[in-house]
């Protein structure tokens, strides 16, 4: 199902995420985020996004190169970051046609648990860490305007 994504300024945007505790009735907001962050051509949406103050998002960063692979995090954790910073610009599906340049670590180790209670352990680097830098952002109340530096 397709869900309305909010917009900035909208005041849910801001706020704190609280954690996931049922992972199985989570998971079918899980799929509705997917279907909506493939429907509005986006590569991560985050639950505030939609409405739901809760420690989870949704991402693809390489759907629109090939076959889907979707990856489902709640209660996301990052447990290290590189010393190396990775500048790019950042767009968002709440704050519509305003990319913005942003400075993040390259590369993050990041626990989390799927949507089928599993808890994983990861390190990303490359687009797929600024992403899931911006989801959790957007759990902890932050926006990429935020971060906004000059190009």
């Amino acid at each position: 199902m397709i869900l309305p994504i909010v917009h900035h300024p909208d005041p849910a945007l801001r706020q704190l995420c609280k954690p996931v505790l049922d992972v199985a009735q989570t998971a079918g907001l899980a799929a509705d985020m997917l279907d909506t962050m493939y429907h509005a051509s986006g590569r991560g949406l985050a639950a505030p996004q939609v409405g739901q103050l809760l420690r989870l998002f949704v991402m693809d960063c390489s759907w629109k190169d090939g076959e889907r692979s979707p990856l489902v995090m709640m209660n996301p954790e990052i447990l290290s970051r590189s010393d190396e910073m990775s500048r790019r610009e950042e767009g968002c599906l709440s704050i519509a046609d305003h990319p913005v340049w942003v400075t993040r670590p390259a590369r993050i180790e990041v626990m989390w648990v799927d949507e089928t209670a599993e808890q994983r352990r990861g390190a990303f680097d490359g687009f797929d860490a600024a992403c899931i830098q911006h989801e959790i952002d957007h759990l902890d109340g932050v926006l990429i305007l935020d971060h906004e530096e000059k190009p």
